[in-house]
């Protein structure tokens, strides 16, 4: 496909995009910016959050992730479905109860401004880091597919990519972007079932001729529950997926300020299990398409792509529906796949970053000219923010985008996690001078903890090399194959050490 047809398919893209936000955003007042004036239909939220959720690190990452994980991820996703239950019945009666336009607020309620202010930084930096992991990827990718052909440099395609979102959001914020992540998500489900069939018909298949197949019995593992010490065993990933979720959803301003655009609690609660389901199933789907692709490189012998000499196994999808003899129809249909999966999860970061910083950190909320007018500017310093953490990411990441995305989470949303535990099941009292130390050690002990099984390893294979220490050394190889690896995990345990620290740090009610 030439790159000037790809630019031509982004452009009827963004043009539909900014259709839909000239309708959405002719009231652009604070109140629809923040809760779309609270008149969402249910329905139509819990379809775009599928998108939102799923985003470019779904679409890309996890069917090039099969090869070397297999279906382990959907270990991870059932946990997630636990979680959003939870989010379902413990937080979202919460929020609707104390009527909040961001989450924090009830940390400032429950604790005060330190607090508040506290879980409004984790949040965002978390999702800084979480929107920037997800434009990433559509990023690098037209800059191999389309950029590096007209020596065009990274910055200025996701400066490009910026740009555009800002463009259809600045107006109509939640409003907006409930209505496209609609549209975003049926591109995405679309390009997924089109690809799922060009692969099977072009190797000859049927759906199930390719499920009873060797070369799909050989990637579709699903449960890991042999060695406790790995990684991906069920537990650790599945604990890990419920944590991850509560954090990453129920936690999180992006994710709920959707939710809290829908009419009453009951609306709201009905999205949020619909959308569970929803998405267990469409992530299955990108599962199964990534065992395809694996089964199609192999027939066809190609190598895995690479970008700036490092191999990308997130490459592999474009790398098939761009440059393949699948046809034009699939190219067309995975980049209207692509970039609805990760304009749905950007757009929306951009809008909840904005949120947070406007009324947890600015204190701002009404729908005074003034406040419109900082609101505004708030959005283009965020823009200009995510444009910079991207460009960073391409220079210092090297491992697949889901799991750096995941493991990241654990030390940013621990804090989090430990601050709404404690407010909702203890009635203790915060010391505020003291919460600062307990969020900044928190993480600090947490990947510390991750780090010592390769400590051990790096110190063990140094007393080997000192005769004194031989046999010592020697008789502990059994013990380095099998020390513990920390996995998804490490978010709950971040979040116990938060709560550990802030009961240390907190008084019972009778306390002056």
């Amino acid at each position: 496909m030439s790159s000037a047809t790809i630019i031509s398919i982004i452009a009827l893209y963004f043009f539909l995009l900014y259709v839909i936000s000239y309708f959405t955003g002719k009231d652009d007042s604070n109140t629809v910016f923040f809760k779309a004036g609270k008149s969402s239909k249910w329905y139509v939220v819990a379809f775009g959050m599928v998108g939102a959720s799923l985003s470019g690190v779904t679409f890309i990452s996890v069917p090039g992730w099969i090869k070397s994980s297999q279906f382990s991820y959907l270990q991870v996703v059932l946990g997630y479905f636990v979680g959003y239950i939870v989010v379902c019945y413990v937080l979202l009666p919460l929020y609707y109860r104390l009527n909040v336009t961001s989450i924090y607020e009830y940390l400032k309620i429950r604790f005060g401004k330190t607090a508040h202010l506290t879980g409004a930084f984790y949040f965002f930096i978390s999702r800084l880091l979480g929107a920037s992991f997800r434009l990433f990827l559509v990023a690098i990718v037209l800059q191999k597919f389309v950029f590096d052909s007209w020596n065009i440099p990274f910055p200025l395609t996701v400066g490009v990519s910026i740009g555009l979102i800002w463009i259809y959001t600045f107006k109509g914020g939640i409003k907006t972007i409930v209505w496209t992540d609609t549209l975003q998500t049926l591109f995405m489900i679309i390009a997924v079932v089109i690809s799922i069939f060009s692969i099977l018909n072009s190797i000859d298949l049927s759906i199930y001729e390719y499920i009873i197949s060797d070369d799909f019995n050989s990637l579709n593992k699903v449960f890991f529950t042999e060695n406790i010490y790995e990684r991906n065993h069920f537990l650790k990933s599945f604990i890990g997926g419920v944590f991850v979720t509560i954090c990453m959803t129920g936690l999180d301003q992006d994710m709920m300020q959707k939710n809290l655009t829908c009419k009453s609690i009951d609306d709201a609660q009905k999205n949020m299990l619909s959308f569970s389901v929803v998405l267990v199933i469409v992530t299955v789907l990108f599962m199964f398409l990534g065992s395809l692709l694996f089964t199609y490189q192999e027939i066809n012998n190609l190598s895995i792509p690479s970008m700036d000499g490092k191999v990308r196994t997130d490459l592999l999808f474009p790398e098939i529906a761009l440059n393949s003899e699948l046809g034009v129809f699939l190219g067309v249909s995975f980049l209207l796949g692509l970039i609805a999966a990760a304009y749905s999860s950007a757009d929306s970061a951009l809008t909840s970053l904005t949120t947070s910083f406007c009324v947890d950190f600015l204190d701002m909320s009404d729908n005074k000219s003034q406040n419109k007018k900082t609101r505004k500017i708030v959005h283009i310093i965020m823009s200009f923010l995510l444009m910079t953490t991207i460009i960073i990411f391409k220079y210092v990441l090297t491992s697949n985008v889901i799991d750096s995305l995941l493991t990241v989470a654990s030390y940013t949303y621990g804090p989090l996690l430990g601050l709404f535990v404690f407010g909702l099941y203890s009635k203790r009292k915060l010391k505020s001078n003291l919460i600062y130390y307990v969020v900044i050690l928190a993480p600090i002990l947490t990947y510390m903890i991750n780090l010592s099984p390769t400590l051990y390893a790096y110190l063990n294979d140094r007393l080997a090399m000192n005769c004194e220490f031989k046999s010592w050394a020697c008789s502990s190889i059994y013990a380095i194959e099998n020390f513990y690896i920390f996995g998804y995990e490490l978010l709950p345990i971040n979040g116990l050490i938060t709560v550990f620290g802030l009961y240390i740090c907190s008084k019972s009610n009778d306390e002056k």
